[in-house]
């Protein structure tokens, strides 16, 4: 239904154990308010002043053993050098899940930014290139996490008799679909 529920399912998704996931305070507060809502402390890393998007040469230094993933964010449409957070996730064994709200279609020399990590979340809000009016979505390879985000935003529901776990009402209504 928007991007920040969005963000809160990719990040309820991976069944993390609590703990920190690290981001940049550089980006609107809904990046922030999800790590925080989905139960982990965000820890920022500093930005590059050329691009705006997270250092990754300061990223390492600020994970602990309490670290659980990485949440960059494409500001302004500016890809965040993908490929070597995902190569500092993957020696740590860390998740990416990417705030990629202002990056719809945007490619890197990576290919597609929403193929990359483990998760990268859409918002289609009004103020973005590709809008609903309102709505958001979650992008991932793998069908586990796809399941599982599935009912996560629609209250954990499986069946008519089944609720796997508290979930969310994270479904765009018909008529934003229709929007778009």
């Amino acid at each position: 239904n928007n991007g920040t529920t969005a963000l809160i399912a990719a990040i309820k998704a991976f069944d993390m154990r609590p703990g920190e996931i690290i981001t940049t305070p550089f980006s609107f507060s809904a990046t922030t308010h999800a790590v925080s809502l989905a139960g982990f402390e965000p820890v920022f890393v500093d930005i590059e002043p050329r691009t705006l998007n997270i250092d990754p040469s300061k990223i390492e230094s600020a994970i602990t053993e309490n670290t659980r993933a990485i949440m960059p964010v494409h500001v302004y449409g500016n890809p965040c050098q993908i490929k070597e957070i995902v190569a500092i996730a993957e020696r740590h064994s860390l998740r990416v899940i990417v705030d990629a709200a202002h990056a719809f279609g945007v490619d890197c020399d990576c290919g597609q930014l929403h193929t990359v990590p483990d998760a990268s979340v859409l918002s289609f809000h009004a103020t973005k290139v590709f809008h609903t009016v309102e709505g958001g979505a979650v992008i991932t390879r793998d069908p586990a996490i796809k399941k599982r985000l599935d009912l996560l935003c629609n209250f954990g529901i499986e069946d008519e008799d089944t609720v796997r776990f508290a979930g969310l009402n994270g479904k765009l209504s018909e008529l934003h679909a229709a929007m778009g």
